[in-house]
């Protein structure tokens, strides 16, 4: 038990009202849904800065602010330079060139759907099918927000973490059934502004272990493991060497922007023109966002030995823990708010588009359009099965982690973007792309990624636990290399060219 009677009860008040709030706007957001196209992009011309803060709020989820902390908790230094530094500035200028381009494509070809712009790009309905299928490796992200969300409410609430999953899924899937990209917007909205409040506090509520200055925060981090403060942590499985903490994570960092939930927001853009704004907007909140992971020191510095009440957290109670325990009832409850809002943004975004995905590009191509009238009604039947094998999947992760659920979902979310990245690329900047070379590194890096990750090739995957980001970062190198190869020959013999 480590929250206090008053915060519970308290706590219990603000879930009920957070609640009803977003309900509000999901009936709000429903009522104007008439089509599956409007749950997918939207009909409301919603400002560019609007758009731009929901971006923020999909980009940033419950792994930046509850998960990814608790690793540089372990881990240190290495970890901040890693998630803080490397990521955000490989990703951000992905995002701009990537998303500018994305948009005067989108728009030509009037997709809602990421398989159907790969679809529809490459005049292809098989390679949108394909894409279709393996966006179920999203769900691991699904879980991993699910499992985040649960260590948050379950400590807040002293209660017991099965009830605590099970009522966010309802909850959560149940709402997502009638709100679509027009209450997902507002929603959106409302939770990257109460996460970046949540973000400032978190960030300055280790200034008192700043009393010496940065030497002396040092040397506190230094005094538990010398190993936390050095650039590199060669007792980790993620930050041992400059290769991982810098070359992967620029390979990550920019493809990490061809997931569904991200690219197509720009679609909700219905002015082009506005792009500006929209990207100024959601990278100026990220920053602030990516931020967070530094409170993962100050968490070490509270728990040292990471022993509460006798018991020895697991990473990914780390955060929520340090909340519970280091916060006044009011300041802590606005911060579970915020960690609440980090995940549900993102829970949202993945929800939609997977159920879309899942939906228009693989029910209806299966049973050749003869449902296309019931879409809504197949969509909301779509999302009662994803919420139940989440649930599924999640409960087994908050039971048996393998080091952390984050392992588990940069697995399945890494090959996924590890494929769509040569057909974002290649469509976005390329003329005259064969759909064979696209198609082939997709499947390559698909095979090259899990290959190495469960082949234990290199010496990166030698450890009890690896790291998918370097087997990934492999895979998506690999694939850009046979995609350009296989273009270049198609090209030269004008065959497969669309």
């Amino acid at each position: 038990m480590i929250a206090s009677n008053q915060w519970v009860t308290y706590m219990w008040i603000l879930l009920a009202v957070y609640a009803v709030v977003i309900l509000y706007f999901v009936v709000r957001g429903a009522r104007k849904n008439t089509s599956i196209k409007d749950y997918a992009v939207g009909n409301l011309g919603f400002p560019a800065w609007v758009v731009g803060l929901s971006l923020a709020a999909s980009m940033t989820s419950a792994a930046t602010f509850i998960i990814n902390p608790g690793f540089i908790a372990l881990y240190g230094l290495s970890g901040v330079i890693s998630f803080a530094v490397v990521l955000p500035i490989a990703a951000f200028i992905s995002l701009i060139v990537f998303t500018k381009g994305f948009v005067k494509q989108g728009n030509a070809v009037k997709a809602t759907t990421m398989a159907q712009w790969i679809g529809k790009r490459y005049k292809s309905k098989t390679y949108a099918f394909f894409f279709g299928i393996i966006a179920l490796l999203l769900i691991t992200f699904i879980v991993l927000i699910n499992v985040g969300l649960t260590q948050v409410i379950s400590k807040s609430l002293n209660a017991d973490p099965f009830y605590v999953l099970m009522a966010i899924t309802i909850f959560v899937f149940g709402y997502m059934m009638f709100g679509g990209a027009n209450s997902m917007v507002y929603t959106n909205t409302i939770q990257a502004i109460i996460m970046c409040v949540v973000a400032l506090i978190l960030i300055g509520s280790g200034y008192h272990y700043f009393s010496e200055g940065i030497t002396g925060f040092i040397d506190k981090l230094n005094a538990i493991d010398p190993n936390l403060t050095k650039p590199t942590n060669a007792s980790s499985f993620l930050f041992r060497d400059y290769f991982e903490i810098i070359v992967a994570q620029v390979v990550i960092g920019v493809a990490i922007v061809c997931q569904p939930h991200i690219i197509t927001k720009s679609l909700l853009l219905k002015d082009p023109s506005k792009i500006n704004t929209y990207l100024f907007s959601g990278i100026s909140f990220m920053i602030i966002f990516f931020l967070v992971v530094v409170v993962g020191l100050y968490a070490r510095i509270s728990f040292p030995d990471f022993m509460v009440n006798d018991e020895k957290l697991r990473m990914d109670e780390i955060i929520p823990t340090y909340v519970v325990t280091k916060f006044s009832v009011g300041i802590g409850l606005v911060i579970v708010v915020g960690l609440i809002s980090a995940g549900l943004s993102t829970l949202e975004s993945l929800i939609q588009s997977l159920s879309i995905t899942i939906t228009s590009d693989i029910i209806n191509p299966l049973f050749k359009n003869k449902y296309n009238k019931n879409t809504i009604a197949i969509n909301k039947g779509v999302i009662i099965v994803l919420g139940l094998i989440s649930f599924l999947l999640s409960w087994q992760q908050i039971q048996n982690p393998n080091v952390s659920v984050a392992i588990f979902a940069q697995n399945g979310v890494y090959a996924y973007f590890a494929a769509a990245f040569v057909p974002v690329l290649f469509g976005t900047f390329l003329k005259n792309v064969s759909t064979r070379s696209v198609f082939i590194a997709s499947i390559t890096a698909i095979v090259v990624h899990f290959g190495v990750y469960y082949g234990r090739i290199t010496p990166y995957m030698q450890e009890p636990v690896n790291n998918p980001g370097v087997s990934a970062a492999i895979g998506i190198v690999c694939s850009v290399l046979v995609g350009y190869i296989f273009y270049k020959l198609d090209a030269k013999n004008k065959t497969w060219v669309h």
